[in-house]
């Protein structure tokens, strides 16, 4: 089956709330289209409350698919466990908390249950998503959370056997520019660093369309290079 409208990528948000609400005015997402959120949407930036509240509400007008990424799994479990709790807080969860005022109490349930609906992939006749890495010669149902959701890319990764193209995350690219590897393209575009950069990848199109904290903008074709100065 043909879905109509644009199939959309999006890299690891990390709670860059500017940087979202950027970019997405910038693609201006429609109801035709479908946007698959890579996961790692929260923690390290100082606006993770806000962030879901814009995926939330986008969710009304346009079809979104939410991947779980690990920093979503740290959060649900520290909702009831103790010692993921404290591995969470270290590795970002505090900025999280921050932006709720302070407490896990003070997360709504709306924001909890869309922190659950995520998903481990999303698939298509030609594309992939996941958010981190497949674990080669083993079928997508026995795929473990520690390679969905936490090995890194190594480089050597090959095409897989059915042709499709793998789209992830979690790979940080501190060069803000995505990672083009032969049968995978790595849009994790740090996001949350000094010089990083948020990435919506038109999967059909292989355009990019970037946005950072600044609220400036960029936009270039998959295989070049951003060579015009960004937009503020």
């Amino acid at each position: 089956m043909t879905v109509p409208g644009r199939t959309l990528a999006i890299g690891d948000i990390h709670g860059c709330d500017f940087a979202l609400e950027t970019v997405l005015s910038t693609v201006a997402p429609t109801s035709e289209d479908t946007l698959v959120v890579l996961g790692d949407v929260i923690d390290r930036g100082g606006g993770s409350k806000q962030v879901l509240d814009q995926l939330l509400a986008l969710s009304k007008t346009t079809r979104v698919i939410f991947i779980r990424g690990n920093h979503e799994e740290m959060m649900l479990e520290a909702q009831y466990d103790r010692q993921w709790r404290e591995g969470w807080l270290r590795y970002g969860g505090s900025n999280t908390l921050f932006s709720y005022g302070g407490r896990l109490d003070d997360v709504p349930d709306a924001h909890w249950e869309f922190l659950r609906s995520s998903i481990n992939y999303h698939q298509t006749a030609t594309t992939l998503f996941l958010h981190a890495n497949f674990e080669p010669n083993v079928e997508l149902d026995q795929q473990t959370a520690q390679w969905l959701r936490w090995n890194h890319l190594s480089g050597l990764e090959t095409p897989l056997p059915t042709g499709q193209r793998v789209i992830c995350g979690h790979t940080p690219q501190k060069s803000g520019v995505p990672l083009v590897l032969p049968g995978w393209v790595g849009i994790d575009t740090y996001a949350c660093g000094s010089n990083g950069w948020l990435t919506i990848l038109d999967v059909e199109a292989d355009r990019v369309y970037q946005a950072n904290e600044r609220k400036q903008t960029r936009d270039y074709r998959l295989n070049d290079s951003p060579a015009a100065p960004p937009k503020t």
